[in-house]
């Protein structure tokens, strides 16, 4: 049974100070995966060395190409007892632009409530948050564990998890359990603590034009020579249509729509959500009206085609007027269930050719499919319990997020529910300049966790 609140408050606020000092002694590591040259086997044996202090078997083991994976367990609540797994990644996004940080992004800044440091909240905080967990559900019983525990923390979540889902294949005997705690977790823009059960997948690429060997004085070429801007910009025009309709062919085919739940549960977001995004994106209303349940389904529900960046000829200061040999494009497509990105991958390169775009190059930068748990399972109410005795208010249950993440071999692939128990908050500036973490929402996502490793041992 879960302990009383203020036994429980008091053994996490004992192990707190150790848990900062070990987040400031991760966040000093600047493990960005996107960085050749970062110190990423550093860091991961600096998450071993952590799990190993609390008396779990860690170990280091090779991925087919990246960074380690740190895995640790302790069994010792026997074959009887359920087990969690623990995702996390010690993977960083970089820090630049560094010139808009406050302090230095490597180095932890408490300023009262808050702690900031590149990978202060995600996912450095969340791994802190597991630490406290654990601390404080050995101080409450007497050393021990009530229920198994795996961890899984790798480092190459901030770059698509290149090779995660070919290790967790090849590990899956090893990764055996009855529910992962997720890498992220948290409270909304309403204050309500939130279960997200699934995420969109992902295809992402490059597109690149190439009309003639040179860029050309656009005096001499304008109209004789082909332009690989406007080459590139017909290309990409050709993939969606005013109404974001998507037109790649047989794009939507395994679409799996919103249900009358998921649209139910939708319904209940709190319209506060609407408010804060048009506020900070300085909009009025959303693309074609949308508002209520009808705009969270088309935010998570419908697949979309998304350009990232585009790039051609002169853009500095001045006039140059030069006629682009080469033209290139970053653009990913959103993927919901039971879409491929191998599939996507097929249909842009057939839709090009098709229309006429042989020569448009397309490099496939790589993707991930999309996952999802019912939020009627009973893990994820579970979870919503134990969220409202932590919280003191009904979580908010989200059948699927926009944003993706490597949710697919967990759900899919081991066949195990995932429960977003964390230490998140909306003004977390996760990626952006001054990253933080409120040391209040580590406490209550460790209280969360503790609650609900104790009922998942009940």
């Amino acid at each position: 049974m879960t302990p009383p609140a203020l036994e429980l408050q008091q053994a996490l606020h004992a192990a707190l100070p150790t848990v900062l000092d070990e987040l400031a002694e991760l966040v000093a590591i600047p493990s960005v995966a996107a960085k050749p040259d970062s110190p990423m086997p550093l860091c991961a044996e600096k998450v071993a060395q952590l799990y190993r202090k609390r008396g779990l078997i860690a170990h280091l083991v090779p991925t087919s190409g990246g960074p380690p994976v740190v895995y640790a367990e302790d069994r010792s609540a026997g074959v009887d007892a359920p087990t969690a797994l623990f995702y996390n990644h010690y993977d960083v996004q970089p820090a630049e632009p560094l010139e808009l940080w406050e302090s230095d992004p490597w180095v932890l800044r408490r300023e009262g409530d808050h702690l900031f440091a590149r990978g202060s909240s995600d996912d450095k905080g969340h791994i802190a948050c597991r630490l406290l967990a654990l601390d404080a559900l050995r101080a409450l019983h007497g050393g021990a564990l009530p229920v198994n525990v795996k961890v899984l923390v790798e480092g190459e979540e901030e770059v698509a998890s290149v090779h995660l889902a070919d290790w967790i294949e090849r590990h899956s005997a090893l990764l055996a359990a009855d529910v992962t705690l997720w890498e992220f977790g948290g409270i909304n823009a309403a204050g309500e603590p939130e279960l997200i059960c699934g995420l969109r997948g992902i295809a992402t690429f490059e597109l690149r034009a190439k009309t003639i060997t040179h860029d050309a004085h656009s005096g001499v070429g304008g109209t004789i020579l082909p332009n690989a801007a406007w080459r590139l910009v017909h290309a990409l025009a050709s993939l969606k249509d005013q109404n974001e309709r998507i037109l790649l062919p047989g794009h939507y085919d395994s679409v799996l729509p919103a249900t009358d739940a998921d649209l139910a549960l939708l319904g209940k977001l709190s319209p506060q959500i609407e408010e804060e995004l048009k506020a900070a994106f300085g909009i009025s209303g959303f693309l074609g009206g949308a508002t209520g349940a009808e705009l969270h389904r088309r935010a998570s529900f419908e697949p979309s085609c998304t350009i990232n960046g585009l790039s051609s000829g002169y853009q500095g200061a001045g006039v140059k007027t030069v006629l682009p040999a080469e033209a290139t494009a970053k653009l990913d497509f959103r993927l919901v269930p039971d879409m491929d990105p191998e599939t996507v991958h097929q249909s842009l390169r057939a839709h090009l050719d098709a229309q006429g775009f042989t020569d448009i190059e397309v490099v496939y930068l790589g993707g991930q499919k999309p996952g999802r748990v019912s939020p009627e399972h009973p893990l994820i109410q579970l979870a919503a319990q134990t969220a409202q005795e932590t919280y003191g208010i009904a979580p908010s249950i989200v059948p699927l997020s926009p944003v993706t993440g490597p949710v697919h071999p967990f759900t899919v692939g081991l066949r195990q529910p995932i429960a977003t128990i964390g230490c998140g908050y909306p003004g977390a500036r996760v990626h952006a300049p001054n990253e933080n973490l409120r040391v209040s929402d580590l406490l209550r996502g460790a209280e969360h966790t503790v609650r609900f490793l104790m009922a998942l041992a009940a």
